[in-house]
């Protein structure tokens, strides 16, 4: 395994990238860290192992290994605004092309991570059995357009798009797909994101369970889609 370590400091924000090569790839990840979280972008078709990961961790600006190149490559070529015109809020478009079921890229607009899931059919079949467990579980009272199905908090119930900060403190939760998880909620765990910093978990739908410090679901942004493969995020569905 090897590592690499770039750093760069911009107006705003510090920038962190590291590399990390492993034999046996099961997931990419490209993450550029920022002093208040972190964002980029994340394939992943394992979740996470409790006990130990792998990570193919890059910059964009380096070619990886064989194959990964050629997966990372569509959606670092997505993030088509230019740094002023990000500053300013403008759309992010990502393409979902390449994204396979159970899988999730990250985007950064207007300086935050969103997270783009592509579920399975059996988990957006399972968000109904976990209602009795979530704290809002028809998100009335959080932040979503009215545009979006209530049920699977989504246009197209497949994919779903979110704000990737926690709504307790604004923490990066992390993408926990496994079923079941005993430190995580066991049975009524059927994926979802777990924020390390107060212990805030949400289900695959961005809605927060019982007992967790944050008192709403995960936002939903602003999106559309353009075509059958890329997400608009910042214009609203209608809009364009």
């Amino acid at each position: 395994m090897g590592v690499f370590f770039c750093s760069s400091k911009g107006p705003d924000i510090g920038l962190c990238c590291a590399l990390m090569l492993s034999v046996r790839v099961k997931f990419i990840t490209i993450w550029p860290i920022w002093n208040f979280g972190f964002g980029g972008i994340v394939m992943s078709n394992d979740g996470i192992n409790t006990g130990r990961r792998r990570f193919l961790t890059a910059a964009t600006s380096v070619v990886g290994a064989a194959g990964a190149v050629g997966i990372a490559t569509p959606f670092v070529g997505s993030w088509n605004p230019s740094a002023k015109a990000k500053a300013a809020g403008a759309p992010v478009k990502a393409d979902i092309s390449k994204l396979e079921p159970g899988q999730m890229v990250v985007v950064e607009w207007r300086g935050k991570p969103v997270y783009v899931v592509r579920r399975t059919e059996e988990q957006v079949a399972g968000l109904k059995q976990l209602d009795q467990y979530m704290k809002d579980p028809a998100s009335e009272g959080s932040e979503q357009p009215e545009y979006v199905d209530s049920a699977s908090r989504a246009i197209r119930p497949e994919y779903l798009v979110l704000v990737g900060l926690c709504t307790h403190l604004g923490c990066a939760p992390k993408h926990y797909p496994e079923v079941g998880v005993p430190d995580l909620g066991g049975k009524a765990w059927l994926g979802g994101f777990f924020c390390p910093c107060h212990g805030s978990r949400f289900d695959l739908a961005g809605r927060v369970y019982q007992g967790s410090p944050a008192s709403q679901n995960l936002v939903i942004p602003p999106y559309s889609y353009e075509g059958d493969n890329v997400i608009v995020i910042g214009v609203d569905q209608g809009a364009a």
